[in-house]
């Protein structure tokens, strides 16, 4: 996975988008529906309908990047509220990434002796 610098926000937007959607549609998204600026250095994330593949992109301050990525089984969690987009923190984005619940990340027991 890429490093996402510490000062990178990461915004989720809501409900489903078409994702035959290349860099400039997407970017043209973030204006018109997050009223956002997809030149801001910030991650801006979508979901497909299926809940399956997910795309990123951002702009890195060189250049425009667009990432993809679908999971081979489950689906991605993603807010149910009532609005245009949520910000989440990198690691939250990761475990997202991951196929993880973002919102509530257990903790696994570990053993305490071996044996």
């Amino acid at each position: 996975m890429i490093a996402i610098p510490g000062n990178v926000r990461v915004w989720l937007a809501t409900g489903y988008t078409d994702m035959r959607r290349g860099f400039r549609s997407l970017a043209l998204q973030v204006q018109e529906v997050l009223h956002k600026d997809p030149l801001s250095g910030h991650l801006f994330v979508f979901r497909g309908r299926r809940s399956d593949l997910v795309k990123a992109i951002w702009h890195d301050g060189q250049g425009a990047c667009l990432f993809t990525k679908r999971l081979e089984r489950g689906k991605f969690i993603w807010p149910s509220v009532a609005g245009e987009s949520v910000t989440i923190s990198p690691a939250q984005l990761s475990y997202l990434l991951s196929g993880i619940d973002w919102r509530n990340p257990q903790k696994t027991h570990r053993p305490t002796r071996v044996g």
